[in-house]
Order: C-alpha cells, then structure tokens, then sequence
C-alpha cells in the first residue's frame, strides 16, 4: 500500500483544462497515475488463497509502473491506463513449510481485457517444486483478475465523478440543495463540517461524527478482534490482511477498505488511518477506537474525523453492519446468556 504521509507529492490528482473550456467540454485530462498505484497495491496486497495443498499470500507488490489518466473529449470520457505489476507471493503447505514465488503482469491496460490478461505465476529458483504453485496459478489467478477488474470499475466510475460537469443553471440548484442540507446537517448532534489539510492535494468537505456500542466481551478481547489477521477474516468473511502493529497497514472488504494504524494503547484505544478505495487520492479519515470497560461488558466509542461530507451515511452504515454487527455475529459478544 501506499505511504500515508501528508503532502506526498504521489497522492496529488493533477487536473488540467483550457480557460475557455466551459462546462469542461472540449478538453480536460486528470491524471489519476497515484490513485491507481495505491488502488492496485491495496487489491492486490494480502490477497489469499486456500486449498488441499495448503494456503499462498501476496505479501508484498514490489513495482506498479506505468500510468493512467481520464480524458474528457468533446463530453465524452476516455480512460487510459497502462501497467506492469510485479508481486510476491508465500505458500504454506499443511506441514507449516514456506515456499516463495512471485507474480508478473506486464499488459493491464485499456488494450487489453481482463480475459486476455497475461498474469504469469512462478516459483523462486531456489525453491523446491510444491502444488501451491499450481493453487496460485488457478484460484489465485482468478482472484487477482477479479482484483484487477475492480480497479478498473472504481476507475470508471466513482473516480471520473465531475469530469463533465453540469450547465450552470444546474449546478446553480445543486448548490442551493447543497447549502439547505448543510443547514440541515448543522443541527444533528455528532456532526460538525471542516475542510480538510490544504496539503492532500484537494479540498474536501468534511465532517466528523460518534457511534456507540456495548459488547459482551472484556476490552482486551474487543481490542484484538482489530488487530489479529485471522479474527478480521472471521467477521468479514472475506480474506483480509493485518498487521496489528503501530505502522501496520490493513485491507479488507476485497480492498475496499485500508489504511494504516497510527497509535495503539494496547487494550485501550486505537487510532487509524482509515479510508474506502474510491475516496480521493491521498485522503483518508481518522478513526478512533476507544475500549471502555464496564464490569461484565465493553463500551466501544468510535469517533470518526475527517469524513468526506457526501460519505458520511454510506460510512456510518457500513461500520454498523460490516464491524459492530458482524464482530457481535461472529464471536457472540450482542448475546446475553441466561
């Protein structure tokens, strides 16, 4: 995954257009080259696999290199990319022995379809042979395209958002609705509206906002349930990758969600970078997980800066369902025992 630091000159989304370009309707180019290096590095990283002869990993995606850009001729979209990625990958086989190999794609551009991906799996030479191997070369190829397809939905849809954009009249009623739901939005109580640090590269309403929770756990138990791999996995059903350490990064939901854990007090409280792959490049919402301990229960209160206004919903519901309900589900902590 990408660096997380601030002001990183790779987060910055480059957008030009001619100063007689109204409504950027003849000609507009945005270069989305770091977004993409970030979008494929999230999908790709911590990507699994199982099988009979055990399980592979992509534990890391050494080289992303190319470019990409959206066009806008004449009101028309056109999406340009073109990369070779190289990865590595680590099998282990029932008996617990490692193997090591690597990962080669040298055509994922806007040519090629994703049927006609040349996606090349190999064993290191120092490697003895192993059917994992052939358990990345089957399921782990199908994953990775799949992986690949979805860069390519996020970038031809949520990412091309306001490349052409309304007539003035309509974007004169967009902003009057805008202005009443901030009016709106100022009286619920959680929610206060900022701007975001002039250095992510653009200027981003948002907001910040509270949710609350009672889990039938001690928060020793709470706190590890965010931090170990194989518990992450358990109540998202899905293969995720986890390092639980201050630095660690993090992917899950199919890489559509990941960040990095900022500050950890074990057993207490933890802080994250935290941020869905369409969101723009470079910016991310910090989420605070504070653990409070009531006796026979743990009270999590999550507090959320930085949020995109318009995702704020979209956010809090997927939190609701995808962590608290799910994490209740999974290991039993909403259920009282009589």
């Amino acid at each position: 995954m990408a660096k997380w630091g601030e002001g990183d000159p790779r987060w910055i989304v480059e957008e030009r257009a001619d100063a007689t370009n109204v409504n950027n309707w003849h000609w507009t180019e945005r270069d989305v080259t770091s977004w993409s290096q970030d979008a494929i590095n999230g999908l790709l990283l911590g990507m699994r696999v199982e099988g009979e002869a055990g399980s592979c990993e992509i534990t890391d995606v050494s080289n992303i290199d190319g470019e990409a850009s959206i066009n806008n001729r004449k009101g028309k979209l056109i999406y340009f990319y073109e990369w070779v990625v190289k990865a590595s990958w680590t099998g282990t086989n029932k008996m617990g022995i490692k193997y090591k190999g690597t990962v080669e794609i040298p055509n994922l551009s806007d040519e090629n379809d994703m049927d006609d991906l040349d996606i090349s799996v190999t064993l290191c030479k120092d490697q003895p042979s192993t059917p994992l191997t052939d358990l990345m070369r089957k399921e782990g190829v199908k994953k990775i395209r799949m992986a690949l397809g979805n860069y390519v939905k996020h970038l031809k849809t949520e990412f091309a958002q306001g490349m052409i954009l309304p007539t003035e009249n309509a974007l004169n009623k967009q902003n009057e609705e805008t202005q009443a739901k901030v009016r709106v939005d100022k009286t619920q109580i959680g929610s206060s509206t900022t701007k975001s640090p002039p250095n992510t590269g653009v200027k981003i309403s948002t907001v910040s906002f509270t949710m609350k929770d009672d889990f039938l756990t001690s928060p020793e138990e709470l706190y590890r349930v965010f931090l170990t791999q194989e518990m992450v996995q358990a109540f998202t059903h899905l293969a995720a990758f986890v390092d639980g350490c201050p630095g660690g990064k993090f992917r899950l939901l199919e890489g559509n969600v990941h960040g990095q854990f900022a500050e950890l007090i074990p057993d207490q409280k933890i802080v994250m970078k935290w941020r869905f792959l369409s969101w723009p490049a470079g910016h991310a919402a910090t989420v605070i997980l504070n653990f409070v301990n009531k006796g026979s229960e743990t009270e999590l209160i999550m507090e959320a800066r930085g949020v995109p206004s318009n995702e704020e919903e979209r956010m809090k519901e997927g939190w609701q369902r995808y962590y608290f309900d799910a994490i209740k589900q999974t290991f039993g902590y909403g259920a009282r025992l009589c």
